[in-house]
């Protein structure tokens, strides 16, 4: 049996018109493949890293009002945009923690609304928009405003998510944390604190289910304030687009916004009354 394929091979070799066995070619093609997957990895990770251009008053003003705020990108720790009353004076400090993947801008038009009642917004800017990459953030900020202010935390979705877990270390240093289409992680529960807490929920909402929202109740104070906001999604709290998988509106984003705008106005004026209570 040894000596069948040299005998072959040289009866091949007498006959050069004889069709050879195929040559191995699998290789080029393995290094094309190859080069298509990682040049197809490498735009999609582009994709992640490069983020879209950070624009302030671009569909933010909602009134004249809101015109007015004095509107900021600092660097202080990191970026993060300073929204200030007209007058510069801020009896309220609120530190909003955008959504996932969520540019901090979408949520300027919150924080210029609520200028005119004495708030002062600080949106942070976190690593590739993601506020679990920065969970302590606040800590700086609250040290650089926060001091003979009333201090509130807050967040949309998985920024939310990031500052109940921030308010359930630091209770001590907040007087209230407010949830925008979000509740605490299931290893994190705020139920032991005597935060003021506002919740709110988008009916339609289809990415923050509203039965995982309720469920997060049981993570919270007793004492925490539920709104439900008819007829909204989850895309309404902030002026960012739509949301693959977010449910269908039955309202207009501007009535949205005056129903989460009267919410959270109604929340930190009933906080501030308790407050100032002997």
């Amino acid at each position: 049996m040894r000596s069948l394929f040299p005998r072959l091979q040289a009866r091949l070799t007498r006959f050069p018109n004889v069709r050879r066995p195929a040559q191995v070619r699998w290789r080029p093609a393995l290094f094309v493949l190859l080069g298509l997957v990682l040049g197809w990895a490498a735009t999609l990770a582009a994709q992640w890293v490069q983020r879209p251009p950070l624009v302030l008053g671009q569909e933010a003003v909602s009134t004249p009002a809101s015109l007015a705020a004095r509107v900021t990108l600092q660097q202080d720790g990191g970026h993060f945009i300073n929204i200030l009353p007209a007058s510069g004076e801020a009896k309220t400090l609120l530190i909003f923690y955008p959504g996932g993947r969520v540019r901090p801008q979408a949520y300027e038009w919150l924080g210029r609304a609520l200028a005119q009642d004495g708030v002062q917004t600080v949106i942070p800017v976190f690593p590739l928009d993601l506020a679990v990459l920065g969970v302590n953030r606040a800590d700086h900020l609250i040290d650089r405003y926060g001091k003979r202010r009333r201090v509130f935390v807050g967040g949309h979705s998985l920024g939310g998510a990031m500052a109940a877990q921030y308010a359930a270390r630091r209770s001590l240093r907040l007087d209230g944390l407010i949830l925008e289409a979000a509740y605490p992680p299931r290893n994190t529960s705020l139920r032991h604190t005597n935060l003021k807490v506002l919740s709110l929920l988008a009916e339609r909402d289809g990415v923050a289910r509203p039965a995982d929202v309720r469920d997060g109740l049981k993570r919270l104070p007793p004492t925490t304030t539920l709104t439900t906001l008819p007829g909204a999604v989850h895309s309404f709290f902030g002026r960012y687009g739509p949301q693959q998988g977010d449910g269908l509106p039955a309202v207009s984003r501007a009535q949205a916004e005056a129903s989460i705008l009267q919410a959270v106005r109604a929340f930190l004026k009933e906080s501030a009354a308790a407050q100032s209570t002997p």
